[in-house]
């Protein structure tokens, strides 16, 4: 009997984390605007999440970033540091300098 392929430990923890709960195709989205207003639609949403919105948000993009690394384009981690800002005014905070 040929062996289901593993699901990488990373989905498990996207899947089942009391991260938040995330909208489908979130990191899909085509401009960083986007994915940032999904992520905090997500986040202030949740029912899992421990943090706050804000955190929360921010903590699954940067776990996606980290997560997803070297097969990441150029185009697409600059797209995803750009949605940091975005999350930032979005939630009202102070741009990283």
């Amino acid at each position: 009997m040929p062996k289901e392929p593993k699901k990488k430990w990373s989905q498990e923890v996207t899947d089942n984390s009391d991260a938040m709960d995330l909208e489908a195709g979130v990191f899909k989205q085509r401009s960083a605007k986007k994915i940032a207003e999904a992520l905090k639609h997500s986040a202030e949403r949740s029912q899992r999440r421990k943090a706050g919105p804000f955190q929360s948000a921010m903590s699954m993009l940067n776990f996606y970033i980290n997560r997803a690394g070297q097969q990441l384009t150029k185009a697409q981690r600059a797209k995803l540091e750009n949605a940091k800002d975005e999350l930032r005014k979005d939630f009202g905070r102070k741009p990283k300098a």
